[in-house]
């Protein structure tokens, strides 16, 4: 053996090795174990306490191509923040939809595996191998309900336009090996500033094909259209862990290759980013005010969340940076939050999904229609909840940034979605109850609506604690 050689650092990678080994376990011990949700919840813990000690400690391992910082670190605790509160929900539902099996916590372990490596990728080649592993175990995810033909085309549409933007992501990538003789991130940025490849017409198209590839993950329009019919098609627990996660990876993702790797070229791809931004926004919004079914309305409603997120990135600094961190984190807790409520009308032979099913819930289940109260107002943005200081920050991030004009352009579109989040709010308080509706309670649904709900009030009340630690997560973001 070569004496040069070094076995590379394990500890940078112990988070991602304790969620694969778990995953494995799950999946070989489906058939013996009777309490795989168990297993799951507690990996999940195991993955969550190794990550917690490593938040401090950086470290760089595989010759560069993976990097743990705290950049990572916080948008790994956003994705296992989804994965438990996913899991939480799931418990009952699965058993009700008659697909409790273990393959299901598996896909579900590697879906966020593979989120965790693409926050941690420093190497494009990396980043595409996570975005992959997330990408096929989402896409069994959405048509798990194998009976169900709308989950079958769920799985099958998303799988499509999927491979779509996983071929623009590679022909991007391959563009950018090409021109600078690289896939490591911070090594194409030094080499596009040594070789002044900032303008040339090649990289520019390559910046388009990230975007495109990124606009797919993170559902923003015009490559938006998958998402209502998967949403609508996917069981409930996973379009609620599909609306965050995956949306999160992309972010972070975004964040690396913009802001390091085509730093140089910012004033290029915030020209893309900005009509993008707009029209997500627009498509979000206008669109669900039409919907009758509140899955479709909440996919609506997280492509407009996906277009507000962007101005952090569009403002392309630490305090942009930081504040779009901040409400993805946010928007795990009012989300899935508002999912959970949707899980529990949920029950044998009532589906809960329209609209017209919340009539005069306030009536029936007080405490139900309360808590979906304080989701839709923190979807809307109305204080003292979460939601109204994760769009106060991200929008001052904006307006220092010297995007003003874009900011006024979120607040009438925000101001536009109180429209479909409160007309629910009205169909629960000022409707009488058409039928009476059992819910599916169980402890796992009746814990994550208690966690996401004290979350949002607390953090609407407290929110310096949660921007705070995204801004010193990215204190070495470009050192």
């Amino acid at each position: 053996m070569n004496p040069t050689l070094q076995f590379p650092q394990l500890g940078p990678v112990m988070p991602e090795i304790v969620m694969a080994c778990a995953a494995l376990i799950i999946l070989l011990l489906d058939l013996v174990m009777k309490r795989k949700e168990t297993v799951a919840f507690l990996s999940i813990v195991a993955t969550a306490i190794v990550t917690y000690i490593m938040f401090d400690a950086s470290g760089v391992t595989f010759g560069g191509m993976f990097v743990s910082d705290g950049y990572s670190m916080f948008f790994k605790f956003i994705f296992l923040l989804s994965l438990i509160l996913s899991i939480l929900i799931s418990v009952k539902y699965i058993k009700v939809e008659r697909v409790n099996f273990g393959e299901y916590y598996s896909l579900m372990l590697f879906a966020t595996l593979g989120m965790m490596i693409m926050a941690s990728a420093g190497d494009l080649i990396v980043l595409y191998l996570g975005l992959e592993l997330m990408a096929l175990s989402t896409y069994v995810l959405a048509g798990f309900i194998r009976y169900d033909k709308k989950s079958n085309e769920a799985a099958l549409k998303y799988f499509l336009l999927g491979a779509f933007a996983s071929a623009m992501l590679l022909f991007g990538i391959s563009l950018t090996y090409g021109l600078t003789g690289t896939t490591n991130i911070k090594a194409v940025a030094d080499y596009i500033a040594k070789n002044g490849l900032s303008a040339n017409p090649a990289l520019m198209f390559s910046v388009i094909l990230f975007t495109v590839a990124f606009g797919f993950k993170i559902a923003a329009a015009p490559f938006h259209m998958w998402a209502p019919d998967v949403y609508e098609g996917a069981p409930t627990s996973v379009t609620a862990f599909m609306s965050v996660g995956p949306k999160a990876a992309g972010f972070a993702a975004i964040g690396r290759v913009f802001l390091i790797a085509f730093a140089l070229l910012k004033v290029d791809w915030v020209q893309i980013l900005i009509p993008i931004a707009v029209i997500t926004m627009a498509t979000g919004n206008i669109l669900a005010i039409s919907q009758t079914n509140i899955k479709r309305m909440l996919a609506y409603s997280s492509i407009a969340h996906a277009g507000y997120a962007l101005l952090g990135i569009i403002a392309g600094n630490s305090e942009g940076l930081a504040s779009t961190m901040n409400y993805l984190l946010i928007y795990a807790f009012m989300n899935i939050g508002a999912f959970a409520v949707v899980i529990l009308l949920r029950s044998e032979g009532f589906k809960g999904d329209n609209i017209s099913d919340y009539e005069g819930l306030s009536k029936t289940h007080p405490l139900s229609a309360a808590l979906m109260l304080v989701f839709m107002f923190s979807l809307t943005g109305i204080p003292p909840t979460a939601g109204f200081m994760g769009k106060f920050y991200l929008f001052l991030a904006a307006v220092n940034a010297g995007y003003t004009w874009l900011v006024v352009v979120a607040v009438i579109f925000s101001a536009i979605s109180a429209y479909f989040y409160l007309r629910i709010v009205m169909y629960m308080y000022m409707k009488e109850p058409a039928t009476e509706v059992k819910l599916a309670t169980s402890p796992g649904i009746n814990l994550a609506l208690t966690l996401t709900v004290v979350a949002v009030l607390v953090i609407g009340v407290l929110p310096g604690k949660i921007i705070d630690l995204a801004k010193v997560a990215i204190s070495g973001f470009w050192a």
